[in-house]
Formats: C-alpha cells, sequence, structure tokens
C-alpha cells in the first residue's frame, strides 16, 4: 500500500472519529438498584451495581447504611454502618451517587456524636454549616507552613523535654493502664482559653470509659470547646473504620477556617484491629499479625491531614495526638512501628514508672519530639539546656546504683539532684500548669536550688513558689514568651527564688546569686 492512500485512510479514521465525539450522548444517570446476595459479619455482597464508585455510600431498602470499600468484576463489598439482623439475600440496595460526608460546624462543640454526626447525648439536634467529604486527600506539600507555634499541654515533663507544636503528629503509646488518655485529657484541658478547638474520637471504648472522660472534660470546663466522637467496643466495625475521619472531617473544619484545632484518637489500635476484621471478612489476603497490605495507608492518609497551612489558606492549624496501645512494652510491634514511622515524634509511657508512682510515666529516654525546640518558647529553651541528656543520665546511674557500689561525690551529687529533677516533674492529673509557672520550677531545679532539700518536702517548696511568684515578679507572665537571652528580668526571678526558699531550713539563709551559689557547689554537672 502506497504512503498516499495510507494517509488518505489516516484522515478518514481521524473525521470519522471527531464527527462520534461530536455526536457522543452520554446515557442519562439513572439510580441503579441491586441485590444483595449475602451478608456477613457486618459485610454485604452485592450484585447489579456497575457503575458504583469506591467509597460511595449505598442505602439499604430498610434504610440502613453503608460503603462501598471492594468492587470486584461480579460483585462489590459493602461495609455496614448499623447492625444486619434485618437484611437478607434477595433484597434491593441502591446508589446514592455520593461519597460519605458528615456535617460540620461550630455547633459541635460541647455534644457527644457518632461518626456520622449524628447526636448522641439526648439532646436537641445539630444545625450544621456545610457537610464535608469523610474519606479526602490531605493538604499538599506546598500548601503547609512550618511547624513554629507551641501547642502548650500544661505537663513539665512534655513542655520542656518533648515540646508539642501546633500542626505536629505526636504519638502517645504505652501498655494498658500507664495512663495515655490522661496525657490527652489534660492537654484538652489546658486549650482553655487559648482559642484551640478539640476533638476527641474514641474508637472501640467500653461506654464506661467514655463516660467518665465526658465526665471530666464536663467538670473541668473542657466541653464548652470540645467535640465528643464515639463509637463503641459492641458498635459494626465499619462505623468504628470511619470514625478516625469523619473527627479529623470535623476538626479541619476549624482549620480552613483560619483557626487552631486539636484532635484525639482513642486509640489507633482498636481502628486497626477494627479495619483488619473488615479486610479478612473482605477475604483481602492478610500480611503480617493478620493485617492487610494497606493498614499502614489507612494511618498514613488520617495523620496526614494534621498539618500548619500556608497564610494564604488560613494559616490554621490541626494537630493530632493518635494513641496506640503496646503489648508487654514491645515498642516493635506493627501497629506501633507503623505509627512511630508516620508521627512527628512519640511520647512512650512504660508501666516501671507507673507503678513507682512516677506521673506522668512518660519515659524520657524512648520519647522524642522531632519539631524540637522550633516549637517551644525561648524561655524554656534557657531553662532546660540539657535537661534532657542530664536527665537520661541520671537514670542510668540510678540503675548501676542499685548495685549497693560505693559512689564518690560526684556520683552521688549527680544522684542527689536528678532526684530533684524527677521529683519535680511529677503532676497529678488535671492539674495542668501555666507556661510562667513550668518555667520557674524547672529554673529554680535545673540551677540546683532544690538539691539540698529533702525528698519529700519537694511538694511544698513548688507549692511555696507558685504560691507567691506571682506577686513577687508580676510581669513574669505578660513577658514569658519574649524574654530573651541576658534579659534582666532573669536575674529578677533568680533573685526572687532565693529570697522565697532562704527562709526555710533545707536552705542556706543565703542572699548570693544561684550562679555564684552553683560556682561554690562541686562535683554537680547537673546544677547548672
Amino acid at each position: 500500500m502506497s504512503n498516499f492512500d495510507l494517509n488518505t485512510i489516516l484522515d478518514d479514521v481521524s473525521r470519522a472519529i471527531g464527527k462520534g465525539m461530536e455526536d457522543y450522548n452520554p446515557l442519562p444517570e439513572t439510580e441503579e438498584i441491586g441485590t444483595i446476595r449475602s451478608v456477613d459479619g457486618g459485610i454485604v455482597w452485592a450484585g447489579g451495581l456497575s457503575r458504583v464508585k469506591y467509597e460511595e455510600l449505598v442505602v439499604f431498602g430498610d434504610g440502613s447504611l453503608g460503603m462501598v470499600l471492594d468492587i470486584l468484576p461480579d460483585r462489590v463489598g459493602i461495609v455496614l454502618f448499623g447492625q444486619n439482623d434485618r437484611l437478607a439475600a434477595g433484597q434491593n440496595v441502591s446508589r446514592t451517587h455520593r461519597i460519605l460526608d458528615v456535617p460540620v460546624g461550630r455547633n459541635f462543640a460541647g455534644r457527644v456524636v457518632d461518626p456520622l454526626g449524628r447526636p448522641l447525648d439526648g439532646l436537641t439536634p445539630i444545625r450544621e454549616d456545610a457537610r464535608h467529604a469523610v474519606l479526602k486527600e490531605a493538604p499538599q506539600i506546598l500548601d503547609r507552613s512550618p511547624v513554629v507555634k507551641p501547642l502548650q499541654t500544661g505537663l513539665k515533663v512534655v513542655d520542656a523535654l518533648i515540646p508539642v507544636g501546633r500542626g505536629q503528629r505526636e504519638l502517645i503509646l504505652g501498655d494498658r493502664q500507664t495512663g495515655k488518655t490522661a496525657i490527652a485529657l489534660d492537654t484538652i484541658i489546658n486549650q482553655r482559653g487559648k482559642g484551640v478547638k478539640c476533638i476527641y474520637c474514641a474508637i472501640g471504648q467500653r461506654s464506661a470509659g467514655v463516660a467518665k472522660v465526658i465526665a471530666d472534660l464536663k467538670d473541668q470546663g473542657a466541653m464548652a470547646y470540645t467535640t465528643v466522637v464515639v463509637v463503641e467496643g459492641g458498635d459494626p466495625a465499619g462505623l468504628q473504620y470511619i470514625a478516625p475521619y469523619a473527627a479529623t472531617t470535623m476538626a479541619e473544619y476549624f482549620m480552613q477556617q483560619g483557626e487552631d484545632a486539636l484532635i484525639v484518637y482513642d486509640d489507633l489500635t482498636r481502628h486497626a484491629l477494627a479495619y483488619r476484621q473488615l479486610s479478612l471478612m473482605l477475604r483481602r489476603p492478610p500480611g503480617r499479625e493478620a493485617f492487610p497490605g494497606d493498614i499502614f495507608y489507612i494511618h498514613s492518609r488520617l495523620l496526614e491531614r494534621a498539618t500548619h497551612l500556608k497564610p494564604h489558606l488560613g494559616g490554621g492549624s490541626l494537630t493530632a495526638l493518635p494513641i496506640a496501645e503496646t503489648e508487654a512494652q514491645n515498642i516493635s510491634a506493627y501497629i506501633p512501628t507503623n505509627l512511630i514511622s508516620i508521627t512527628d515524634g512519640q511520647l512512650y509511657l512504660t508501666p516501671d514508672l507507673f507503678q513507682k508512682g512516677i506521673l506522668p510515666a512518660v519515659d524520657v529516654g524512648k520519647s522524642v519530639s522531632r519539631v524540637g525546640g522550633k516549637a517551644q518558647i525561648p524561655a524554656y529553651r534557657k531553662v532546660t539546656g540539657d535537661l534532657r541528656f542530664s536527665y537520661s543520665q541520671f537514670q542510668e546511674l540510678e540503675s548501676f546504683a542499685r548495685f549497693g557500689a560505693r559512689l564518690d561525690d560526684h556520683t552521688r551529687k549527680t544522684l542527689e539532684h536528678g532526684i530533684r529533677v524527677r521529683e519535680i516533674l511529677k503532676q497529678d492529673q488535671f492539674s495542668p500548669l501555666r507556661t510562667a509557672h513550668q518555667i520557674v520550677l524547672l529554673l529554680a531545679v535545673t540551677q540546683g536550688l532544690l538539691d539540698d532539700m529533702p525528698e519529700n518536702q519537694m511538694a511544698e517548696a513548688q507549692n511555696l513558689l507558685l504560691e507567691n511568684i506571682d506577686a513577687v515578679v508580676p510581669e513574669l507572665e505578660e513577658r514569658i514568651e519574649t524574654i530573651g537571652s541576658g534579659d534582666p528580668l532573669w536575674t529578677k526571678i533568680e533573685q526572687a527564688l532565693v529570697t522565697l526558699l532562704k527562709n526555710h531550713k533545707w536552705i542556706d539563709a543565703d542572699t548570693r546569686s544561684i550562679g555564684q551559689k552553683n560556682k561554690n557547689r562541686t562535683g554537680s554537672s547537673l546544677g547548672g
């Protein structure tokens, strides 16, 4: 065939395709109704839904809802959001042509809802401002700003050694009954008056535990700016699966308005178990510890939505505190290691410290914040310095000292100082401290002013300082976030601390500056 003939044929084909595209008239969208083939374990297999979309919401004949989570050539797998006792093979299932969404708005503050936004507190219906998609993409990298503003937890050990910034993702993990939820609740309580909207998402918890959390938030006055999203352990696995995504959508509403929001997932271990159950029922191949291969993806697509947006997008932020449970202190298990690799740091709580009464039971050596000092006010960096390293050094020395070895003066002074640091970092639940008060206590202990004090009188000394420092240094609170190196206010604070403590029997009646006192304190590597 000649080139001329071939070109002519190609031109004819091109013209025919073009005319066909011009005349193309797609079929109108029709109501597509399928048929249930089987129902088992919260999963419905249905046929006849050839055009259904992934994660599309479908409705059954009895009005119950489900979401498409598996699309095969001959059938689709649907996860249920309710009980399946009224569904049976042969019944109809209809498309809604809608991707799963939930109501959002400011009226959700102070309310208890389920993952679909339905009230669970028996109060009036909630007026929504809008409806947003539950399962959506995280903000693009170019839409994100650095995390530079601190999110104060009110806990000395966290704010000083493992700081959290607004827009960060900080994992809280540890064995059962080690105080993970207590840290999250204290963080929520400490946001009172700071303009941070809070979401607490309870996933697979017992009713009694959730009721206690809600009661604690009410007693501490935190429900006014907090929304509680609840799915209990007895609820369908489908609801447990979408719960953290729905809660994140509610929190993102405030971020998109240019505000700061905080979300707590309690906990993602149960969320992973719910997704594993769904995946096994959908006949997906099991992998490590029987979890499906995409278990990392479902948590990364969730936690990546926490960020700090750029100013042209409002500059809002969403901070995430996911909670994960370990077994027998095994932080190398599948789900904990997945979450550690996704998040920007972790707070590890150990039962050893909890049993000794060292609360919060944060293991400083295994905890880290990958944002670190960038989200910390300068005053913290000035008073803590190498506190983290020296405290870890103390813990190692303490373990060695248990063997009964004879200790030199240097080691003994290091141990005595470390004990005071540990005592000062202890904190009761529901007693978050203001930044200024934390700075005062940390300054006193890092400068070695409390090293001569009997251990059983540390609580009394803390109370003495906190009750009187505001009167002695009234400008501390308003200047705490801007105070810099060489500021005369530091000298005033140091002199105030000496003055407040010098008349007590554990401190010499000495008006020398703290710096001179440390210079004369021999052998203590932790005194400065």
